[in-house]
């Protein structure tokens, strides 16, 4: 593997994510927390899989990042909801608080790239 292949790390197609849901991502090797993606159309977001509140894992279970309405981030240990768009706390004990954002793109070839040191 090259310098610059290790400066990246594909998640997944993009379509492997269905539109307006969410997947989990185990973390990298000799990383410290996962990541999790939600998809909006051709656009995706990703965050680090920890709430800013206490550090614990979002998801109650697998895959399952979003409120039954898919309109906002919720975290399952205390129900704070987050925005999806920046990761923004907008009720709950972290209110004005944000999940840790990792950048992401969409490749030519249709697959969501992050950092390769996201979640470290």
């Amino acid at each position: 593997m090259s310098e610059a292949d290790a400066a990246e790390r594909v998640l997944c197609q993009l379509e492997e994510i269905p539109d307006g849901e969410s997947r989990g991502f185990a973390p990298a090797a000799g990383a410290f927390t996962g990541l999790f993606a939600i998809r909006r159309g051709a656009q995706v977001f990703v965050y680090v899989n920890s709430c800013p509140h206490i550090g614990l894992p979002l998801d109650p279970a697998p895959d399952r990042f979003l409120d039954a309405k898919r309109s906002a981030i919720i975290c399952a240990a205390h129900g704070a909801r987050f925005r999806i768009e920046d990761g923004l706390c907008t009720s709950g004990p972290c209110y004005g608080e944000s999940l840790e954002a990792v950048p992401a793109r969409v490749d030519e070839q249709g697959r969501v790239i992050v950092p390769g040191d996201a979640g470290l």
